[in-house]
């Protein structure tokens, strides 16, 4: 039976035709016979696939396509419900070699449909409502397409692929995935000896093949929406295919599907602010014991679900929206959870780690008591914020550190798990609270508001000692400030005239070479880096913060290593607002390291170009409003838009001298306010935690 064809935008036809858009829109503009739409708006038509595809092909203008892109419009071709049918084939072909994958997809689609109807045959019973599958002649593109984009990027890939499909046109909520790193932080604070793992919200099934990495053999989930629930079976047996795997479709609140199930941890990222999750049916489940949740607390409901199918001292770790910890309307509950030491701690992320979502989700880390357990007299509580400002970017393309997030929570709660009665605090990130202190009217679990700044131990001389060196620092740097070394000059009754050259005719001309380098994939290279292991790598934070570099091999694309030379002229591809891109020439401590991404490097011909000059000009106000794109908080370069004026190199170099002055300036007046802070901050924390006294007669000099 045929299909009925797809209706594509213009920037999916640029997409199948590996054009621009701007070329699709000519396309439209100059070509009478071009498809008319078929749908859409006005301003945002849309055309048949089948008769967009013809057109390509009569105009030749159709390229080898990438696997995922002849996937996906092979997807559109036949609309939803496709997706699932093509899940056991991405089994089926899981374990082939690339060369067998290869000579499949080129048999005739007669024969490709009956190898594939042979192979899908064998698809085990885990996998919810996995009936027989039977291809058809006309589904071939798409069995084709799958097969060599399973051999281009994996399995796990095309499942992702042919899922991500199929829920754009699931009005649900709960169907975005949880980030990997997330995954791993919250399977890694689970104790070695959780075996058997539930997920009663499973979604892609991420959170239980990081269960499975970290040990676990018994793995549990259960999803509202069948694709999720068929995906994260298949997605078990290829990654985890010795573990004991059940998965099932359904409400976990409504219909449990393993009412009688204990198990020795919980991972789940459950959907928030649900309504309608079934309040009025179950106000008298047995799970409800530390009350029933209210119907705008349906995060509750998860929390109880978990610790009633956890084993008596099992653990169990859920992603909670921020206002779960301080919202009026769930208080009783939370104080139940606190009173009988069920909340062992409140882990507090950054801002915007759930691509989804732009809050500051928690991760509840709760344990089921345990009659023969001594008594737990403390909850502990992580704020990682402070930690992740130290060593996140401005630039948002960089993204969360996750790797400096598990180095400072993952310690601490072992140590916190292990010996709570010992834990010391570590002052901005975790603090033990005594269970009758959060026995408040409010209990407020955000961690925010327990987390100490500041020790809690102090020695007063110490503490002196530090603040007045403070003090005598800032006078000593602030000094040179105000000094008047030399006098600048007028340059008479008007101002200079130059002729000017854009880095792009400098470039062409070979007065300066631009280098860039690339970040690596988030889903990273297995291999080490070997070309630049040992060496440091500049990140754009080193150049934001004036500060020496930071980064390691790890941070760059292997094979794209580009080391830093005395002279380069280094600037950010973006910056946060307010900041202003801090243009850096390297000098022999710089030499030591390699380009990191999102930093342009500009290489001036010695013989041709001071690398001071250059660097001034580039730095100056109006040259960088020339050439950057604002996107709300934050500023992008395009180096090749800056200019500087054409001058002999004697005359260069004397501009070079002056703009390497006024970078000593600016880089002082940095040192100094940032010096003037920490003075500031330690003076009050002095003063208010009862450390320094106030001197007689006003300020001490």
């Amino acid at each position: 039976m045929s299909q009925p064809s797809a209706q594509v935008t213009a920037a999916e036809i640029s997409r199948i035709a590996g054009v621009t858009r701007a070329t699709v829109s000519n396309w439209r503009r100059r070509h009478e016979d071009f498809p008319a739409p078929t749908g859409g708006t006005e301003s945002s038509p849309l055309y048949d696939l089948t008769a967009v595809q013809e057109w390509l092909h009569k105009r030749g203008a159709t390229p080898s396509a990438p696997p995922q892109q002849e996937l996906r419009t092979a997807l559109r071709m036949h609309g939803a419900g496709i997706g699932p049918r093509l899940f056991p084939l991405v089994f089926a072909t899981s374990t082939q070699p690339a060369e067998e994958l290869a000579k499949l997809a080129q048999l005739p689609d007669r024969d490709l449909v009956e190898q594939a109807n042979s192979a899908t045959t064998r698809l085990p019973p885990v996998v919810p409502d996995a009936g027989a599958t039977h291809y058809v002649q006309e589904e071939a593109p798409a069995v084709r397409a799958l097969l060599r984009t399973v051999q281009a990027h994996g399995p796990q890939e095309a499942l992702d692929l042919l899922a991500s499909r199929e829920l754009e046109d699931v009005a649900k909520t709960g169907t975005s995935p949880t980030p990997a790193a997330l995954a791993s932080l919250m399977a890694g604070l689970l104790p070695d000896d959780a075996h058997n793992v539930l997920d009663p919200a499973c979604g892609s099934g991420t959170l239980l093949v990081e269960a499975a990495r970290h040990g676990a053999e018994g793995l549990y989930g259960q999803d509202l929406v069948p694709v999720q629930a068929q995906r994260t079976a298949i997605r078990l047996l290829i990654s985890s295919p010795d573990a004991a795997t059940t998965v099932h479709v359904g409400d976990s609140l409504r219909a449990d599907a393993f009412p009688d199930l204990t198990v020795d941890a919980v991972l789940s990222s459950p959907p928030f602010g649900l309504r309608d999750w079934g309040q009025d049916e179950l106000s008298l489940d047995p799970r409800w014991m530390y009350g029933v949740p209210s119907r705008v607390d349906s995060e509750l409901a998860w929390v109880q679900h978990a610790l009633a199918h956890l084993e008596p001292g099992g653990y169990a770790v859920l992603l909670m929206p921020p206002a779960l910890a301080f919202r009026s309307s769930a208080r009783r509950i939370r104080t139940e959870l606190v009173r009988s030491r069920a909340l062992r701690a409140v882990i507090a992320l950054p801002p915007r780690v759930l691509a989804y979502a732009g809050i500051a989700p928690h991760l509840w880390v709760l344990q089921r008591p345990d009659p023969t357990d001594d008594e737990r007299p403390s909850v502990l509580f992580v704020e990682t914020t402070a930690a992740a400002r130290d060593t996140r970017s401005h630039s948002r393309e960089v993204g969360t550190d996750w790797a400096a997030i598990e180095r400072n929570v993952l310690p601490t709660w072992v140590a916190f798990r292990d010996a709570p009665e010992t834990f010391t605090d570590a002052p901005g990130l975790a603090r033990a609270v005594p269970v009758v202190d959060l026995l408040s009217e409010q209990t407020d679990l955000a961690p925010a508001r327990h987390v100490r700044q500041t020790p809690a131990d102090i020695d007063p001389a110490r503490f002196a000692e530090r603040a007045f060196g403070l003090r005598r620092q800032l006078a000593q740097i602030a000094r040179p400030l105000t000094a008047t070394e030399r006098r600048w000059r007028s340059a008479g009754e008007s101002a200079r005239e130059w002729r000017w050259a854009t880095i792009a005719d400098l470039t062409r001309g070979g007065a300066v070479t631009l280098f860039q380098t690339a970040a690596r994939s988030p889903k990273g290279d297995s291999g080490g880096n070997e070309s630049g292991a040992g060496q440091p790598v500049l990140l754009v934070r080193d150049l934001l913060n004036g500060a020496s570099p930071s980064g390691t091999a790890q941070d760059i694309r292997p094979g794209d290593e580009q080391p830093i030379q005395p002279g380069d002229v280094l600037l950010p591809r973006a910056s946060a607002s307010g900041d202003g891109p801090l243009i850096r020439v390297a000098d022999d401590a710089d030499a030591e390291a390699l380009l990191g991404p999102h930093i342009y490097l500009l290489r001036p011909n010695a013989q041709r170009l001071d690398s001071w000059f250059l660097a001034g000009f580039l730095g100056s106000r109006d040259n960088l409003a020339s050439a950057s794109t604002s996107t709300g908080s934050f500023t992008h370069l395009t180096p090749n838009r800056m200019r500087v004026p054409l001058l002999p190199l004697p005359e260069q170099s004397r501009y070079g001298d002056a703009f390497r002055r006024v970078h000593e300036l600016r880089a002082a007046a940095h040192h100094t306010a940032a010096l003037a802070q920490e003075t500031a901050d330690t003076l009050t924390d002095g003063l208010t935690l009862g450390a320094l006294i106030p001197p007689d007669g006003g300020v001490p000099q």
